[in-house]
């Protein structure tokens, strides 16, 4: 339904700046060439899918770069990542937000999540990591679903999930995020 609203969060694929983790095993011009090369397979994969509207939030809210795709771009302003991630998504009825370094993101995932919100009131993408790749949210929502959840842990999912208790929840299925050298040995790996 076109009334259905993607965020791609984003940050300006800027040298040093992207993937700092997955630098220090890399090296900072890898890095930056595996987050373009995910941002543009992302943004080819899902903003021209004419199911949703795709809007990039991106960081810095200003920034000045070259992006793959010509999509609507809001800032994410300040704030933790819960704080952002819930302003880019506020706005919207029906809304679903995933990172721009998850590979194997594609349109039948976010497809996935809208029919799921239609019977769900959130859903969610779980990462290997115990974090998630997606988040989706129905009009039905709690007024702080990020707050006191333990970012870029383990944890980071079942906190999340804690904040919608009473709440009708989906999950989709699980992939692997890139944040480290071992996770992108891994992921090359698995595509052998």
């Amino acid at each position: 339904m076109r009334g259905d609203t993607l965020v791609v969060f984003a940050r300006a694929p800027r040298l040093g700046a992207v993937k700092r983790r997955l630098a220090k095993g890399i090296g900072a011009l890898a890095a930056l060439r595996f987050y373009r090369g995910q941002l543009s397979a992302v943004l080819r994969a899902t903003a021209r899918d004419r199911r949703w509207r795709t809007v990039l939030a991106v960081t810095p809210d200003q920034a000045p770069a070259r992006w793959p795709v010509a999509a609507p771009r809001i800032g994410q302003g300040r704030g933790d990542l819960g704080q952002r991630m819930l302003r880019a998504m506020r706005p919207h009825r029906r809304c679903v937000l995933v990172g721009s370094d998850i590979p194997g993101i594609a349109a039948r995932d976010i497809a996935a999540a809208f029919r799921a919100l239609g019977r769900a009131d959130a859903v969610f993408g779980p990462a290997m990591d115990g974090g998630y790749w997606l988040v989706g949210l129905g009009p039905r929502r709690p007024a702080t679903p990020f707050a006191a959840v333990r970012w870029s842990s383990r944890h980071a999912l079942a906190d999340t999930e804690r904040n919608f208790a009473g709440r009708r929840l989906a999950r989709l299925r699980t992939l692997r995020d890139v944040d480290t050298a071992a996770d992108l040995a891994a992921l090359r790996k698995h595509h052998r």
